[in-house]
């Protein structure tokens, strides 16, 4: 039984969708002015896994994710690179896409753009206007939030509270300083469309409610985003979905934590952000989604070379286990064999499997389920680590299991084990030449010199395995 944390109840709650066997959910995406940076690298992994892990229930999982392609910030940015507005819009979904498809996020069925929603937005505001919860003022259109029930209810604050603390536009045409704009009328020099209440564009909120309904319906299962997001966006999406539908909106909402740099936020307001790109220069993406995938999702996560390079560590031991259960995969028959009993690893591998399954339905505990995966390593090297281990046939079907269950599971979180590209042919006659050096000179007892090819091979990326049979490679 799945059960998720409801941003919304703030509790965990047996998940059960609209509709038997099918979920649909909608993640907000960037604004696309800059290059993302680990903040929304953390986002979108955490979005990725709970689809994955969906998708491993058997759930048939519709997903959309929007790109708000006109809004202040973009407008600002032009203005101030001389930019056209929409050739710069495309130039940071293009890199978006790079940035995404490097950290093997799989992509979104929709990636839906205000600017191609414009009809459905002005009926979604047309209709707000006929309900009297929404008024016009000099070709503006504000939603008032008195007028929309339970306003606050996802942030959990009262109106009070929100005019006391919270930024909110000054405005004298509002009636509340608390409304905000679904539709903004017409300035020099930005781009406009036309509208019963003259030309202009959308305002920020109202795009998610308008794209949401049109590819997924009145109704969703699962509205998510990271935690700056819950007040004012999604409760403004909630005020004019549900003043609009007369219907609940979202059955569950889920917000990830932050990703703080030396405990402070990591965002570009305040500069302390480091770009995907450039964390892919530095860290394998298999890194950077195990370190977001080893704190649970909804807490902060702290950027630090020491948290990269426990990640980093922590991929090498999969990739290690992995390669050793596929060497003795490969492994000629040979009589007799020291492995005919694996009936511990064999228990093991139906251990990982329920205890990973628990870890996930507890609110996508990816820690847990990393701690599960871990324990059946140590396991797989306890009963298989031995320098004179050969499987008998009998055991090579518990091995094949054990090796095609660590990659199921690690698949789920996105962890793809062996995915290192191929090196050149040129690179491996290279690799393999100071191999049999590194032989010769542990022969010549020079196993200083011995140890330092290994060392330096390391630092290039390369990590040197010792077997009975000899000496074998790969990449890190």
């Amino acid at each position: 039984m799945l059960r998720i944390f409801n941003t919304l109840t703030r509790k965990k709650e047996e998940f059960v969708p609209l509709e038997p066997g099918r979920v649909k959910m909608y993640v907000c995406g960037i604004n696309p002015y800059d290059y993302c940076h680990v903040g929304h690298a953390r986002s979108y992994i955490v979005f990725d896994v709970i689809r994955r892990y969906l998708e491993f229930l058997g759930y048939e999982v519709k997903h959309v994710q929007n790109f708000t392609d006109i809004e202040d910030n973009i407008l600002q940015r032009a203005r101030e690179s001389g930019a056209d507005w929409r050739e710069m819009v495309e130039q940071f979904v293009q890199a978006y896409f790079e940035d995404m498809d490097a950290l093997g996020i799989l992509r979104a069925d929709l990636y839906p753009r205000p600017t191609e929603h414009i009809a459905d937005i002005v009926k979604l505001v047309e209709t707000l206007v006929a309900r009297g919860v929404a008024y016009r003022v000099n070709g503006d259109v504000y939603l008032s939030v008195r007028q929309a029930p339970g306003y606050g209810k996802l942030s959990g604050r009262s109106l009070d509270d929100m005019l006391a603390g919270a930024r909110v536009e000054v405005d004298e045409r509002k009636k509340d300083p608390l409304d905000f704009a679904l539709w903004k009328a017409a300035k020099p020099g930005e781009p406009t469309w036309e509208s019963p209440w003259g030309p202009g564009r959308p305002g920020w909120h109202i795009e998610c409610s308008a794209m949401s309904m049109r590819h997924l319906g009145e109704q969703i299962d699962i509205h998510g985003g990271g935690q700056d997001l819950i007040f004012p966006h999604h409760e403004n999406e909630i005020a004019q979905s549900e003043a609009a539908t007369g219907k609940p909106f979202v059955r569950c909402w889920i917000h990830n934590g932050w990703v703080t740099v030396q405990g402070q936020k990591m965002s570009k307001s305040l500069g302390n952000f480091i770009t995907i790109r450039d964390a892919l220069k530095r860290w394998s993406r298999a890194a950077i989604r195990f370190f977001v995938l080893s704190t649970h999702y909804r807490s902060p996560i702290d950027l630090g070379p020491e948290t990269l390079e426990h990640a980093r560590r922590g991929m090498e031991r999969l990739e290690i286990t992995w390669h050793h259960l596929n060497r003795l995969l490969a492994m000629p028959e040979q009589e007799p064999s020291s492995g005919d009993d694996l009936a511990g690893l064999e228990d093991a591998t139906a251990v990982v499997e329920q205890a990973f399954r628990d870890a996930m339905d507890d609110d996508f505990n990816t820690p847990r389920a990393l701690g599960a995966i871990f324990d059946f390593v140590g396991e797989i090297h306890r009963l298989t680590g031995a320098a004179d281990f050969r499987p008998s046939q009998s055991a090579r079907q518990v091995l094949q299991q054990a090796r095609d269950t660590l990659e199921r599971l690690t698949d789920c979180l996105g962890l793809r084990l062996g995915e290192k590209a191929e090196p050149s042919e040129l690179t491996g006659g290279l690799v393999e030449i100071l191999i049999h050096v590194r032989h010769c000179l542990r022969d010549l007892k020079l196993f200083d010199l011995a140890d330092e090819i290994r060392a330096r091979l390391r630092s290039l990326g390369i990590a040197l395995e010792d077997h009975p049979e000899g000496t074998t490679w790969r990449k890190l």
